[in-house]
């Protein structure tokens, strides 16, 4: 039985770490409801746990010249992921709030752990993935008490949520523009496809949405799509450099989206054939050991197609690894470390 003293001392620590999550909510709330048009005002917002995990989370409001639409957009999800992160560094740069109409909230690195430690994938600290840590939890640890006030403060605001992405650390990657087929929200589904087909990317990736309303999103895009906003998720650049012509096709992606939706008028066209890709299939190692292949995002592969082989430690082939279906690599891991279960390639096509 816990002594009255140590009770006494658990319900003011929790206390107090409810008030920490309140103020994160009530000032970026704040900071939303105020300010003049336009304007741009960055803020930091802290977070602790009850394991004494601490992080941060920036976020830049600007405010244009008129109300309109609300376009979100979100870089460091994965803080190994560097094109998305310099690009927006320079898009913060670079727009202008009294040209810019509606608003634009801008978070430059969601996970700041993961970019300061070179983390690939995780929060150094508490080890939580935030693309997969959706809805959150408002008392969890550091990640999912920044998914917590994504989900329940940002995205109920938003218009249209633009998720950035590229390869991590160990991941080469075709860039392309990706949404959710989501058929019950025809609108919104049907202005993601239009925003990806004037970003100025080659491929376009439509992913199935089979989520019910009470499931787990995970992912930080598909959280926005579940709550019925247009959703579009970026991949561009690769093994966790900073390719300058990712930030660059980043970049004319998202004037491009913000030129459609009437918000800023720097768009430039871009006369690229259409890839439409609809179906994806995902090899999985069934060893852990060292992964080899010739092949490379991009390329075409054929069903049953040999593309790669997992080796043990003194160069024996545990496993032969074949395509399962005709199509495109979008991504692989392009890293000899393998563990068993982990995605190697994932291969596209049109059904």
């Amino acid at each position: 039985m816990i002594n009255k003293p140590l009770q006494k001392i658990i319900v003011l620590l929790l206390i107090f770490l409810t008030s920490l999550t309140l103020v994160a909510q009530s000032t970026f709330e704040a900071a939303y409801a105020e300010g003049t048009w336009p304007s741009t005002e960055n803020l930091r917002i802290d977070f602790t746990d009850a394991q004494g995990n601490e992080t941060f989370l920036p976020i830049a409001i600007v405010k244009g010249k008129k109300q309109g639409p609300v376009f979100t957009m979100v870089a460091g999800v994965h803080g190994y992921e560097y094109p998305p992160i310099i690009a927006v560094q320079e898009l913060l740069q670079e727009i202008k709030a009294e040209e810019l109409m509606g608003t634009l909230i801008v978070i430059p690195i969601a996970s700041t752990n993961s970019f300061f430690t070179r983390t690939p994938f995780k929060n150094a600290n508490d080890g939580v993935n935030l693309n997969g840590a959706f809805p959150g939890r408002a008392e969890g640890t550091v990640t999912q008490r920044i998914a917590h006030l994504i989900t329940s403060e940002i995205i109920p605001k938003t218009d249209v949520f633009l998720d950035i992405h590229g390869g991590d650390a160990s991941e080469d990657l075709l860039p392309f523009i990706c949404y959710y087929n989501n058929e019950q929200k025809h609108e919104q589904t049907q202005l993601a496809k239009e925003l990806s087909e004037v970003s100025g990317f080659e491929y376009i990736v439509s992913y199935a949405y089979t989520l019910k309303d009470s499931d787990p999103a995970k992912y930080v895009f598909k959280q926005a799509v579940q709550d019925g906003k247009t959703g579009v998720s970026i991949e561009a650049g690769k093994l966790g450099n900073v390719q300058p012509e990712a930030v660059k096709l980043i970049k004319i992606g998202v004037y491009n989206m913000l030129h459609k939706m009437g918000m800023y008028s720097n768009g430039t066209e871009i006369n690229l054939p259409r890839i439409y890709l609809n179906n994806q299939e995902y090899i999985r190692s069934p060893e852990t050991g060292i992964f080899y292949s010739d092949f490379k995002a991009g390329d075409h592969v054929e069903n049953g197609q040999l593309v790669g082989v997992v080796k043990d430690l003194f160069g024996k082939v545990l496993a032969e690894i074949k395509a399962p279906k005709a199509g495109i690599i979008l991504y692989k891991t392009s890293t000899p470390p393998i563990s068993t279960g982990e995605t190697l390639m994932c291969i596209s096509h049109k059904e």
